[in-house]
C-alpha cells in the first residue's frame, strides 16, 4: 500500500504512524501507573477525596514510578550507544 505514494506522502505517513504509537505508549503507561499506584496506595472505598496518606501514597508511587522509567530509559540508550559504537 505505502508503495502507491510518492516519497514524500511515505515519510508523512511514516511519521503519523510514530507519533500514534509514541502516543499509544504514553496512553500505555500513565494507565499503568495509574493501575498500579491505585491498586497499592487506595485501600479502602474512595471517598470524595484522598486521605493524607493515601495523597502521599500516591505522590511517592508516581515519583517512583517516573524514576524507574528514566532509568530504564536510560539504560537502553547506554546499551543502544555501546552496541552501535563497538
Amino acid at each position: 500500500m505505502a508503495d502507491k505514494f510518492d516519497e514524500a506522502s511515505q515519510k508523512e505517513l511514516s511519521k503519523f504512524l510514530e507519533n500514534e504509537q509514541a502516543q499509544a505508549r504514553v496512553q500505555s503507561t500513565i494507565h499503568q501507573l495509574t493501575s498500579t499506584c491505585w491498586d497499592k496506595c487506595i485501600t479502602g472505598t474512595p471517598a470524595s477525596s484522598f486521605s493524607k496518606s493515601e495523597r502521599g501514597c500516591l505522590e511517592n508511587c508516581v515519583d517512583r514510578f517516573l524514576d524507574t522509567s528514566l532509568f530504564l530509559i536510560n539504560k537502553i540508550q547506554e546499551q543502544r550507544d555501546a552496541s552501535f559504537s563497538g
